[in-house]
């Protein structure tokens, strides 16, 4: 059973985030995901599985109810209604994948991986992530796309943060579902103050203008990133690439924002 992530992170955060006890041929891409085994990073329960027992992956809040367009959750039943904002003005991607919404516990984990690089909580996620596209893919072979694009940052900000988490979940979706990635298709041409705290209108203003396509696109990208809030980025990433030539663009992330 999932407990209180502050504790965990200010308490037993050696525990929890640590790979010394993982033998080198057990670990891939920089130690995120050992192969087998490993402690619970909700419970501590010992006998874990990427990084989350049984239960508490159980306790993890399933993004089922929402709009197919946005992924935005909604109260009604189904995956297959649209909200009122993409009545209102259709995105110009064709669609959000995002597992979970963003609470309670998926909120505390994915920060502490972004904010303070405690990467052992983002391993349960990202590979759960994957598995989650690759079972879609199969169901769906048309929504393959041709190239994943790791959300861009701008180099200073990833100077700050020591990574990007984007590139971070990219990868593993690439090498779980043989789709090639790519972290410099698009660029931020300049930096912009931070998108928390902003409303939709202001961070669509914010990010107005700041993406550059380096290369012709290819016809169909997923842009990858780690939680959609209002779908800002989400909208202007996909109008610059869209406007460099690519056909059809949709975004997979971690989790949505409940609006």
């Amino acid at each position: 059973m999932i407990k209180g992530l502050k504790s965990l992170s200010t308490l037993i955060t050696p525990k929890v985030n640590s790979t010394k006890r993982i033998p080198r041929a057990q670990i891939s891409i920089k130690g995120l995901f050992p192969l087998r085994g490993g402690q619970c990073v909700a419970c501590l329960e010992p006998h874990a599985h990427f990084g989350l027992c049984t239960p508490c992956r159980q306790d993890l809040p399933a993004n089922h109810s929402h709009c197919r367009c946005c992924a935005l959750p909604i109260a009604y039943a189904g995956d297959e209604l649209i909200c009122g904002q993409c009545l209102n003005d259709p995105p110009p991607f064709s669609r959000i994948v995002a597992p979970w919404r963003y609470r309670f516990p998926v909120d505390g984990m994915i920060q502490r991986y972004k904010y303070n690089g405690q990467r052992a909580y983002a391993r349960p996620l990202i590979h759960d992530l994957s598995a989650h596209l690759v079972l879609m893919l199969e169901n769906y072979p048309e929504r393959t796309p041709d190239l994943l694009l790791a959300s861009p940052m701008h180099p200073a900000r990833r100077r700050e943060r020591g990574f990007n988490q984007a590139a971070d979940i990219a990868e593993h979706i690439s090498r779980q579902s043989g789709i090639p990635w790519s972290a410099d298709l698009v660029v931020r041409n300049r930096r912009t103050r931070p998108q928390r705290g902003l409303n939709r209108e202001e961070r669509l203003a914010n990010l107005r203008g700041i993406y550059q396509v380096t290369r012709s696109p290819p016809t169909s990208i997923a842009i990858v990133d780690d939680v959609i809030t209002t779908g800002a980025t989400a909208r202007s990433l996909t109008e610059a690439l869209l406007e460099a030539g690519a056909r059809e663009v949709q975004i997979w992330a971690l989790a949505r924002t409940p609006g």
